[in-house]
């Protein structure tokens, strides 16, 4: 059982952005040895508060006073707060991908020898201790990171926070990219932190990991504390409608179609690992997606799922063969131009490196794949783009203060929300989705369920590529 005193306190937290209120008055408090689970819609404010908590955003930059064992914490920045023992594992991945993996994992916090150079051996001992503890144990600790995919890299950040043995760890989207068996190792995990008396803060949009392992659930939204109470006072439905502020009728706007004749079909497509030419991710694998036929492909982390669309696409980094055929005709993909002007697009997997361009605004990467319907000759049809964007910022509600807000500045499941806006826009013949719920909140999710389903609903067939679940169509 956890201790009665909070290890820390949020008091009044007040956060702004070119004054703009993200945080309106927040307090929390976690004990030593409670999961807190926090929930919210995108853009509700949990990842600032969460970066107000660790450093990130320093002290002077929001109001409001956080104690720590009953002392004020005034952090300049993540290394304040992790010498307290706070410890933040982001829903973005953090990863430098030119290092190694053991290299990012004790990035920071580097085993040295006496002489003062780094002590690789004990390190990269170390380094597969702790990813067997998340039951990896097939990767090369001393290979560059960018030789993994997601879910890898999921657990290489896991491993890192796991490295710094703190006394409260901030989990934020922590299983987006993860399996079942592999959400289940961090939730024991989590158990096992708990019993030593180690705080824990869980977000997660999906409210089944939040009911097994949290204790206690703080709803904010819009920047505002709405409820705090023990996780088992509530069930999900109590958990969703807090968090939107209404009554959600239905998850999933399922609608019934009839399918069309067959649009894309892959052939026998093969693909070797980048690092390790003799291996195969992919092993002739064969599919055919139908005209308003959605089509779910399934399988654990480093099954293959995103190497084989990938290939399809034209954008799989290593060696590939196959034949794709585009209604009926062989076509030749070499490069994801040549897949996008043969009608296929793709909602990637990782959003921030292959999804958006983070640097410029909402507007531009709404438009960035469509460019071309705008060009009057010399120059672009403003009016007519800003429609567009107005459009579908209404119609998948994306929160933004502006279309002219950076990318960069929108919650990760706001950021989803205009990657798909993007690729719908190029009215495509195929849509691939690799995970596109991926951080992304119950009410978020049924506005892209209910896009993904009007598409179908005009004959565009769509690939899904999704974790958990046998492979099936509907």
């Amino acid at each position: 059982m956890f201790s009665q005193q909070p290890l820390f306190e949020m008091r009044d937290i007040v956060k702004e952005f070119s004054g703009v209120p993200a945080l309106s008055g927040i307090n929390l408090s976690v004990r030593p040895g409670e999961c807190l689970g926090l929930c919210g819609e995108n853009g509700a404010g949990k990842s600032t508060l969460m970066k107000v908590l660790s450093g990130v955003y320093p002290y002077d930059s929001y109001c409001g006073q956080i104690l720590w064992e009953g002392e004020e914490l005034r952090s300049r920045s993540t290394s304040d707060s992790e010498r307290a023992g706070i410890v933040i594992l982001h829903q973005e991945l953090m990863l430098v991908q030119q290092l190694s993996v053991t290299e990012n994992i004790f990035l920071g916090n580097e085993m040295r020898l006496s002489c003062g150079r780094m002590n690789y051996p004990a390190m990269h001992q170390r380094a597969a201790e702790l990813l067997a503890r998340l039951k990896l144990t097939d990767v090369n600790v001393a290979a560059p990171v960018m030789n993994y995919g997601n879910g890898h890299q999921q657990l290489f950040e896991i491993a890192r926070a796991l490295a710094k043995e703190a006394r409260l760890l901030i989990f934020d989207e922590p299983t987006s990219s993860l399996s079942a068996k592999e959400i289940e190792v961090l939730l024991s995990i989590i158990d096992d932190l708990k019993r030593a008396g180690v705080a824990c803060i869980y977000i997660s949009h999906k409210l089944d990991e939040v009911m097994r392992v949290c204790d206690t659930i703080t709803v904010i939204r819009d920047g505002k504390h709405i409820a705090t109470h023990p996780v088992a006072t509530l069930d999900e439905n109590g958990i969703i409608g807090l968090m939107v502020g209404r009554a959600l009728e239905a998850r999933f706007p399922r609608t019934e179609r009839q399918v069309g004749a067959v649009v894309l079909e892959a052939r026998d497509v093969s693909c070797w690992d980048v690092t390790n030419p003799q291996r195969k991710r992919v092993d002739n694998a064969s599919l055919q997606v139908r005209a308003g036929e959605i089509l779910g492909i399934a399988g654990l982390v480093g099954a293959g799922r995103t190497e084989f669309m990938s290939a399809i696409y034209g954008a799989y980094a290593g060696r590939s063969v196959g034949e794709v055929w585009v209604a009926g005709q062989v076509v030749h993909i070499a490069f994801p131009a040549d897949a996008i002007a043969h009608g296929l697009c793709l909602v990637p997997e990782d959003r921030k490196r292959h999804g958006i361009v983070p640097q410029m605004s909402v507007a531009e990467n709404i438009t960035l794949a469509s460019l071309s319907d705008y060009a009057r000759i010399v120059r672009v049809d403003s009016d007519s783009e800003l429609a567009t964007v107005e459009r579908e910022i209404a119609r998948l509600r994306i929160k933004t203060a502006s279309p002219g807000l950076p990318v960069a500045s929108l919650s990760g499941g706001n950021q989803q929300k205009v990657v798909l806006s993007k690729m719908a826009l190029k009215t495509p013949k195929v849509l691939i989705l690799d995970e596109p719920t991926r951080g992304v909140d119950i009410g978020a999710k049924y506005d892209i369920y209910k896009m993904i389903f009007d598409l179908a609903d005009r004959g565009v067939a769509s690939s899904w590529c999704l974790q958990n679940c046998l492979r099936f169509s509907v």
